[in-house]
């Protein structure tokens, strides 16, 4: 099943992690959106740097470390994703707690590896 992710944190710098995330849940299908403090493209993935209202989004890859994530709590929880996961770098009790308020499945994982691995 293909599940439409949405990366917060997305970067332009190809050597970021949430770079290759995007590229590689491309490589395997999934649509994508992506927010991060620059515009720009990753082919044919638009960045963008407001909180935009998408709709149907299965999966948030939060690619932000605890201090620039509060700005996106009501956002995260609004989207009303099934899960939001934590790549490293990016764990926050106060999120886990609000997400599981909301019934959002967290899960503290690398999206890469999980691609990689099939657990995606």
């Amino acid at each position: 099943m293909k599940k439409k992710t949405l990366v917060i944190g997305a970067s332009l710098k190809k050597d970021r992690y949430s770079y290759k995330a995007i590229k590689m849940l491309r490589s395997f299908g999934h649509p994508v959106e992506a927010i991060g403090v620059k515009e720009g493209n990753i082919e044919d993935i638009y960045i963008y740097t407001e909180k935009i209202m998408f709709k149907d989004i299965h999966t948030i890859s939060l690619y932000l470390s605890s201090i620039h994530q509060a700005e996106y709590f009501d956002y995260i929880i609004y989207l009303k994703p099934q899960r939001l996961i934590f790549n490293p770098g990016s764990e926050n009790p106060e999120l886990y707690r609000l997400a599981r308020e909301a019934n959002i499945q967290i899960i503290m994982d690398c999206t890469l590896m999980m691609l990689q691995f099939g657990t995606f």
